[in-house]
């Protein structure tokens, strides 16, 4: 069993010969990791990961239309303004995605589960906004950023089915909607102006035969209801640390998506010490392992781990999952 036949029996509940294995490691320790292993994809093949975590392809936002817009009103920017404007740039240049094709490519020569990363709504106009004024947006400008997040649901299904065309095996969408102990915003904003968007990329990715999962960080209990009814296949972190217990996620939604998490940034990979930082893998393992579940870290993993720990975890992990 490969790890992209590992992966998709895990998310679908089957039988596999163990369990799989990831980690988001490379955005802050690609130095260490190259020093130590040659390079972030030797350290990948070394712990035998079964997942490939893959970015690119083209731009989204059309900032020459945006930052005139800007300009045209004193240098504001409000969702009601793009409304009627076509500010998202064509995703079909099939150019674009070179990059992300040879990563798709690599991975699956390695028999690894792909899945390509693309934005969501509310983390994705964060960057439009910014995040203090978009949280005001949602009671000021609700419809408006409804229909801007149509909009971007419909790039975000032609992006998909260029990815789906060029090989991957799920598409990942990135929307950050929790705080550390509730969400970001009103659930009741999140049922009527969320949940439409995400269930038309949902129900198109899956129409192409494709997984989709869902990264959202922080406390999303406040519409847990919600993503298992959107269809999501899998969900990363299912944030522990923020309130996410192991338990609620195996009584209510174990049957519904699996989960790709574990291995906490917040509170132990790179914090506790390796005795602790054992213990910890050790009791998430106990309460996970034989469920759908992938052993991952909770996100990347940040510079103030050492290598040295990073290997010590990796090291019980690859152990745990074999045993």
């Amino acid at each position: 069993m490969n790890g992209r036949e590992r992966v998709r029996n895990t998310i679908l509940g089957l039988p596999t010969d163990r369990q799989p294995i990831y980690g988001w490691v490379f955005a802050n320790l690609t130095d260490p990791i190259t020093r130590e292993f040659g390079s972030v994809e030797a350290f990948e093949d070394h712990y035998e990961f079964d997942i490939a975590h893959i970015f690119g392809g083209p731009r989204c936002f059309n900032w020459e239309i945006l930052d005139r817009i800007r300009d045209e009103n004193g240098g504001v920017l409000t969702p009601d303004l793009l409304v009627d404007v076509d500010f998202l740039l064509p995703p079909d240049r099939m150019e674009d995605y070179d990059s992300l094709k040879a990563s798709l490519d690599f991975h699956k020569g390695r028999g690894r589960f792909t899945y390509v990363q693309t934005p969501g709504f509310f983390e994705h106009y964060n960057d439009l906004f910014g995040i203090e004024n978009h949280l005001l947006y949602t009671a000021l400008y609700p419809e408006a950023l409804g229909e801007i997040y149509r909009k971007q649901a419909e790039w975000t299904v032609r992006f998909a089915d260029r990815c789906i065309e060029l090989g991957a095996d799920c598409i990942h969408v990135s929307d950050d909607w929790g705080a550390q102990v509730s969400m970001l915003f009103s659930p009741q904003f999140w049922w009527d102006y969320i949940y439409p968007p995400m269930k038309r990329v949902v129900d198109h990715v899956h129409s192409r035969g494709a997984f989709v999962s869902l990264h959202s960080d922080g406390n999303v209990m406040g519409v847990a209801d919600g993503i298992a009814r959107l269809g999501f296949d899998m969900v990363h972190p299912w944030q522990e640390s923020a309130g996410m217990d192991y338990d609620t996620y195996l009584e209510k939604y174990a049957d519904r998506f699996a989960i790709l998490g574990g291995v906490c940034v917040q509170s132990a990979i790179g914090i506790l010490p390796q005795n602790k930082l054992e213990a910890e893998i050790r009791r998430v393992f106990g309460l996970l392992k034989g469920k759908r579940w992938i052993c991952c870290t909770t996100h990347f993993v940040q510079d103030h781990c050492t290598i040295e720990d990073l290997k010590f975890a990796y090291d019980l992990i690859y152990q745990l999952a074999r045993e």
